[in-house]
């Protein structure tokens, strides 16, 4: 009788499923995905990046600056006044202005309105975004931002214009919300072209993936008569 080939009594390996670290539970957090896969991306229609907003760093350091010098100018003096000393000079020369030139003396007029444009332009600066060369796009994932300067954009389009029998020129000029291409054609049906056109910059369009899809303007000419 032979006897079993290698050890029979040899241990065979245990799997520790509470210390392993690929069986381990992950821990609870808003949404959860599994350890071996990326996170699932967001459907192109359901969330879209919003616009990109300006830093600003040097209009804001500009009148931050101003700002202090200014208040500090006025402080300084006021404390002067307190303590015995006189005014300074430009603010004698301001009271006096004031107090000689009724508020309907046009330069009065003027520096009021003067001071009130800069100070809506100010405003303004505050709650736009600015960056309106960015054209914010769509979220593949819910922690990705992208966003497509307006000049690719319009050579994307232009690329996808001229590649249609029978254009022989495209200029385009993107906006935020329109896209204006004019098109040279030739020795071909203009009706023909316009229509293989409209299909091919709308479907380069929707690959751009804008959150907001600008609105084609196309106009299509013939080459003109030479000579």
């Amino acid at each position: 009788m032979s006897e079993p080939q290698g050890d029979a009594t040899r241990p065979m390996p245990v799997v520790d499923t509470e210390k392993h670290p690929d069986t381990e539970r992950p821990p609870e957090t808003g949404r959860n995905f599994p350890r071996s896969a990326e996170p699932p991306a967001l459907s192109p229609d359901a969330k879209g990046s919003g616009r990109f907003w300006s830093a600003r760093r040097v209009p804001s350091a500009i009148v931050a600056l101003l700002t202090l010098g200014g208040a500090g100018l006025l402080l300084y003096d006021i404390v002067a006044v307190r303590a015995g000393y006189p005014a300074m000079y430009w603010r004698r020369e301001l009271a006096r202005q004031l107090a000689e030139h009724p508020l309907e003396y046009i330069p009065v007029l003027a520096g009021a309105a003067f001071v009130t444009a800069v100070g809506l332009w100010l405003i303004l600066l505050a709650i736009t975004p600015g960056l309106r060369n960015l054209l914010p796009m769509l979220r593949p994932r819910y922690d990705v931002r992208a966003a497509l300067t307006r000049d690719a954009a319009a050579q994307v389009l232009r690329d996808r214009a001229v590649t249609v029998s029978g254009v022989r020129e495209a200029r385009v000029r993107m906006r935020r919300r329109r896209a204006d291409v004019r098109v040279i054609s030739h020795f071909r049906d203009p009706a023909e072209v316009r229509g293989d056109l409209d299909e091919a910059l709308a479907d380069a369009v929707t690959g751009l993936g804008l959150v907001r899809r600008p609105k084609l303007s196309v106009r299509l000419r013939g080459p003109g008569k030479k000579g």
